[in-house]
């Protein structure tokens, strides 16, 4: 049992979620945060016994007002995944300006606002373990998805340098990239179309949400401490780099 603090942005649905209850089964404290869905937060909390904040990730006052708030309740923040992330799909041609904004900022610029909130103490104490989750679109590409493609991208980057950086301090910075997981999201894609994808996965199938939140696990915990600067990717086989 760690006794650790972890924070998950984006973590009352989806892979947050999975990646939620599973650093709890492994003895941390977590705090889940969500944006909007009250009810489903309220769900997962009574089935989980997650502590869940509300806040827009993508706003840097919000994310420091936010953090001071779980640490109050919580303690020191040694764990941060940085899950949080939308789409909005278009073709560029057709995109628009807000189209690019909300998602970088959501997806990318909320990696910045978390991690500057909680990287001083992480120094000061000289220990940190921060999960940046990144996407298999940022490392090849995807039609319609200039916007999530870049933002998936720099937060590789931006995992890389941030790592650097830290690696004295006993903070570890790494990505996952997952490829085409079996959230409610992509179960709702039209079966035709889902069909397309997994043949394009060699292992024949979606992945599982709790595939991701097992090697979160693994690099969250303290053992893991000669893995930084790395991205993890779990595809199926999808994309090799």
């Amino acid at each position: 049992m760690t006794g650790h603090v972890a924070i998950v942005t984006g973590g009352t649905r989806g892979i947050g979620a999975s990646i939620s209850q599973a650093l709890m089964k492994a003895g941390y404290r977590v705090a889940a945060t969500y944006q909007a869905d009250d009810i489903a937060a309220e769900t997962f909390r009574r089935s989980t016994n997650v502590a869940v904040f509300r806040w827009d990730v993508s706003h840097h006052d919000d994310c420091i007002k936010g953090i001071q708030t779980v640490q109050q309740q919580l303690g020191n923040i040694d764990v941060l995944i940085n899950n949080a992330g939308i789409t909005s799909d278009s073709m560029f041609h057709k995109s628009t300006a807000q189209d690019w904004t909300k998602v970088l900022n959501t997806n990318l610029v909320s990696c910045f606002n978390m991690a500057h909130a909680v990287i001083g103490g992480m120094r000061e104490r000289n220990y940190g373990r921060i999960i940046n989750i990144s996407s298999i679109n940022g490392q090849k590409g995807q039609l319609g998805q200039t916007n999530y493609a870049a933002a998936k991208a720099g937060i590789i980057g931006f995992t890389k340098a941030l790592a650097l950086e830290n690696a004295r301090k006993n903070i570890t910075v790494n990505a996952i990239a997952p490829g085409y997981i079996a959230t409610d999201m992509v179960k709702a894609v039209p079966q035709e179309a889902l069909d397309k994808i997994v043949a394009q996965i060699p292992v024949g199938r979606l992945g599982e949400p709790e595939e991701i939140a097992r090697a979160v696990v693994f690099l969250a915990a303290e053992e893991a401490g000669f893995i930084t600067g790395s991205t993890l990717s779990i595809n199926g086989g999808q994309y090799m780099v």
